[in-house]
């Protein structure tokens, strides 16, 4: 006998002891999501295997009917899971059950709530589900071979859930895997005809493989049972909808995305013309772990007549839309297809063009209808619904009005403003949408560029998100309604088309009067500004900075360049401040050049930027303060002391 022959023990990495002790431990109370999570990996198991042999060919049933087995035996104390599926090589099993190389326990850890059955949720989603086994059973015995290996082939992992592991190779006739729950003391309820088929319906009925059990055996009767099927076996997604109920629709969903909880909305849709396929499209209620991650896979499964193929990997849904999961089931496409013949293929454009419409079409009715649910969603994916601007020319417009802002005039930090609702309040005259771009929501509020607008009663839109998505959403979107979107911190800051005769008269002479002013500041801040000029946005602060009109927004300059300001910083001076109208008094004050520097410096910190010396921008300041000191009158002056000697 080799040594592969023999058995062998290995340990279980770190994270994977902390699993099965949570399992033993922390989820004892939804103890039955064990044969959910077993019936899910079978179920996958097959699906790995007719995706391996439709690719060679070969027909996936030629060893028998695909089918999952689950059955009990109450003098032994086990339940036995077993599949006909594609089964694990030696390497395998190490690779999937002992490491964590596969099963995300690392990721499952750190999401972990305290919440029991919000944390039961996570199983499926971060793929621990064999884990819990230990749940129920306090030895596991695994029996697998894989599909093209002999039946000398065959592999035996057995554990008791304590750190350690076996291994030995053995006999295996037939291919795919077995699970064998040995249960622990006070699990007696689990050996019953009746629970087993009650959990396997409430979790696994829309499995399209059947699970079968066998019948109780009647009293005297001799020789084994018969089986048959549990579960409906049957593609929820292919039956009528008047079938279907709404309970039916957030299982299903449970049992596709491992999510404990309900889904927000779903849209469920047969196409008939040119093409024929299926939709059923769900929008989950939260963010998946993965969302931010790149290379993560999508949540749509495209199956050809009911058979499952493969994952979507960006081309049934756009990359904005990745946090939908559900089914696509097409009658078009080959069954050997692969993801490159995907690309380019006019039935998949076409699924792709209808599935994105509908799942708009399905947020645009929950935004009319059902705002609060919608606002709930806005928090969960609306940075990422934005991506679809720049990414989604054809959709630009449905997914425009989509989009939430938080806006000078919100009651509250949360986004609740539509490009649609700022339009029906625009002031009259007023032509342009308003916004301000900051590193974040507080600093907009704070932002010196929104002073006029305040005063006129002017909504502006605050995008808190400055560096990051919101620099592409004005970038791609140049109007709305034919309203065009306007950046208060770029531009002249021209409000002519709200003006009434007075304040363009009172602007205009305000201009012409620190002409000389402005010639002056210019020369001291040399390259720094790229201009100064009188400003009409401000009310308040003395000074702030914009980006030239030819500037691109001043955020994103930021985000390219990292300085904190644009390419053509334009510093715009406040007419009406004491400050200004003192420097104006006052061509010949000898420290004018230095009231330049630190009004242009004071501007970069309102903006939100980075100031290049700060040791020279103090310097200055105190120079500046300690110059005013010497002015006072009373600086100099001897005390009541000094007079009374």
């Amino acid at each position: 006998m080799s040594a592969q022959t023999e058995q062998e023990s290995f340990s279980f990495q770190a994270e994977v002891v902390q699993i099965l002790d949570l399992m033993v431990h922390s989820l004892y109370s939804n103890k039955e999501i064990f044969l959910r999570e077993l019936i899910s990996n079978a179920s996958d198991a097959i699906d790995r295997l007719r995706l391996e042999l439709l690719s060679k060919s070969e027909l996936p049933e030629a060893e028998g009917p695909l089918r999952i087995r689950v059955s009990l035996d109450k003098d032994a104390r086990t339940i036995t899971v077993a599949d006909n599926g594609i089964g694990m090589s030696r390497q395998e099993v190490i690779e999937h059950i002992g490491t964590i190389a596969k099963s995300g326990t690392r990721e499952f850890l750190a999401a972990l709530t305290g919440d029991q059955r919000q944390d039961a949720s996570l199983i499926g989603q971060f793929g621990v589900g064999f884990y819990s086994a230990f749940i129920v059973a306090d030895r596991v015995t695994l029996t697998t071979r894989r599909s093209g290996l002999t039946a000398a082939e065959g592999v035996r992992w057995e554990s008791d859930g304590r750190g350690e592991y076996s291994l030995e190779t053995v006999e295996q006739p037939d291919r795919g895997t077995t699970v064998v729950l040995h249960l622990r003391a006070g699990e007696d309820d689990l050996l019953s005809d009746y629970r087993l088929r009650t959990i396997i319906k409430k979790y696994s009925d829309h499995i399209s493989l059947p699970i079968v059990m066998p019948h109780e055996p009647a009293e005297g009767q001799e020789g084994p049972a018969e089986e048959a099927p549990v579960n409906q076996a049957s593609a929820l997604w292919a039956r009528p909808k008047s079938e279907l109920g709404e309970q039916d629709y957030k299982d299903f969903y449970q049992h596709v995305t491992g999510d404990f909880s309900e889904p927000l909305a779903w849209v469920h849709s047969k196409i008939e013309g040119t093409y024929e396929y299926t939709l059923l499209l769900f929008i989950p209620s939260r963010a998946p772990f993965d969302l931010w991650i790149p290379q993560a896979g999508r949540g749509i499964k495209l199956h050809i007549r009911r058979v499952f193929v493969l994952e979507d990997s960006g081309q049934l849904m756009p990359q904005y839309l990745r946090f939908v999961r559900g089914v696509i089931d097409s009658a078009d496409l080959p069954l050997n297809v692969s993801r490159e013949l995907l690309q380019g293929s006019r039935v998949v454009d076409n699924i792709r063009s209808n599935a994105t419409k509908k799942v708009l079409r399905l947020l645009a009715d929950i935004a009319e209808k059902e705002p609060e649910k919608y606002a709930a969603f806005w928090k969960e994916f609306g940075a990422v619904l934005k991506e679809g601007l720049p990414e989604d020319f054809g959709n630009r417009d449905e997914i425009a009005r989509l989009l939430r802002f938080t806006s000078t005039k919100s009651a509250s930090d949360e986004p609740d403003v539509s490009l649609a609702d700022y339009v029906s309040r625009m002031k009259e005259g007023q032509q342009h949408i308003y916004y301000l771009l900051a590193p974040g929501l507080a600093a907009a509020k704070a932002s010196p560029h929104l002073e006029a607008f305040r005063k006129k009663g002017i909504e502006v839109l605050l995008l808190g998100d400055g560096e990051g998505i919101d620099n592409w959403v004005v970038a791609s979107l140049r109007e709305f309604d034919g309203k065009r979107l306007q950046s208060v911190a770029q531009g002249s800051g021209d409000l002519s088309e709200l003006e009434d005769e007075a304040e363009a008269e009172a602007k205009k002479q305000a201009s012409a009067e620190l002409a000389g002013l402005v010639g002056q500041l210019k020369a001291a801040l040399g390259e720094r500004a790229y201009d100064v000029r009188v400003s009409s946005r401000l009310t308040t602060s003395p000074a702030c900075i914009v980006a030239n009109e030819p500037e691109i927004d001043i955020n994103l300059a930021r985000r390219l360049r990292g300085s904190g300001l644009p390419s053509q910083p334009v510093l715009e001076i406040n007419p009406q401040h004491p400050l200004v109208r003192r420097l104006n008094h006052e061509p010949a004050d000898p420290h004018l050049a230095e009231w330049a520097q630190v009004l242009f410096d004071q501007a970069v910190l309102t903006l939100g930027a980075r100031i290049e010396e700060p040791a020279a921008f103090v310097g200055r300041l105190n120079d500046l303060l300690v110059s005013l000191s010497a002015e006072s009158p009373d600086a100099d002056a001897p005390d009541a002391a000094d007079q009374s000697q």
